[in-house]
């Protein structure tokens, strides 16, 4: 089932405040995505402990793409599964990249909240702000994430893999909605 025969109801009023506001993952997808219509294209993403400097995730868009086989449900190209070691849920601090193409329309107001669940339940929230991104422009989102403290009985049980961790990553441009992108997350002993 292609994704933008899904129904995806209210979609243009969820605003920033609206993903700030949630306290459980969603669903499904919030938005289709043709409603990025300032034609932003993840290239690269790289996950790496700020302390040790060792990079714990990186992935990079292929320089072609395949050809998607008919009737794939295009949402899979928007859900990411991730599977980090115990050492990644005990860093202190994490940074990111992220490199992004926009398309032919400036992008002001650029705004990404990411919204991580463990067990159901809001875990930690982060709001990330660019101003400004130029047409036609490669750009690379850096951030610093602070993660938050946690008990070993809380690590362990993250480890355990018996219930969920998963985020929603909701992006905005002028308070708009574009896109909409899920994840998650299995550990692993290092």
């Amino acid at each position: 089932m292609s994704t933008e025969s899904k129904t995806y109801e209210g979609w243009e009023k969820f605003g920033v405040q609206d993903a700030l506001n949630l306290q459980a993952p969603t669903k499904g997808f919030l938005c289709p995505m043709s409603a990025n219509t300032y034609g932003i294209d993840f290239q690269a993403f790289t996950i790496r402990d700020h302390t040790t400097d060792k990079v714990i995730f990186k992935v990079q868009k292929p320089e072609t793409m395949p050809k998607l086989p008919k009737g794939f449900d295009t949402d899979k190209l928007r859900m990411i599964e991730y599977k980090f070691p115990r050492s990644f849920v005990e860093c202190k601090t994490i940074a990111t990249s992220l490199v992004f193409k926009v398309g032919e329309k400036p992008v002001p107001n650029f705004v990404m909240v990411e919204r991580h669940y463990f067990k159901g339940k809001l875990l930690k929230s982060w709001e990330f702000k660019v101003d400004f991104c130029m047409p036609n422009s490669v750009n690379n989102w850096e951030a610093m994430y602070d993660l938050p403290e946690m008990k070993k009985e809380d690590v362990d049980e993250i480890l355990s893999n018996k219930y969920p961790s998963e985020s929603d990553s909701f992006y905005f441009v002028d308070g708009k909605l574009i896109m909409h992108n899920k994840a998650k997350y299995t550990y692993y002993e290092d």
